[in-house]
């Protein structure tokens, strides 16, 4: 019973590893070329599927640690905030808030939008 489900869990396991090496593009496998994989699954399919698993297959990383979002040098600001296009505005909140406060008044004045003479 146990050789059974071992054989059916291996069978699983290399169609598994045979679909993956099939579908993957050539950047993504690693130390051998995408043939000699196939090879190495069907002869030996134990320690092929094992292998492919461990040492042949490209994992995308999830933890953002080695995932790459081009190049890092083209980033001008540090800032969380700063968005592309957009100038950094190096005055304080206090004085952004008068100048919103003053552009408020005036068009409260003028409520038209016409400009004053």
């Amino acid at each position: 019973m146990i050789a059974i489900l071992f054989s059916v869990v291996l069978l699983g396991a290399v169609i598994f590893a045979l679909v993956d090496i099939i579908l993957r593009d050539e950047s993504q496998i690693k130390h051998l070329p995408k043939i000699a994989w196939v090879l190495l699954v069907v002869f030996l399919p134990l320690v092929g599927t094992g292998l492919w698993f461990i040492l042949g297959r490209e994992y995308a990383y999830r933890s953002g640690g080695n995932v790459s979002y081009g190049n890092p040098s083209r980033r001008k600001s540090t800032d969380p905030d700063a968005r592309p296009g957009r100038s950094v505005d190096s005055r304080s909140t206090e004085e952004q808030l008068a100048d919103l406060e003053r552009e408020i008044q005036q068009s409260n004045r003028n409520p038209k939008g016409i400009p004053e003479r």
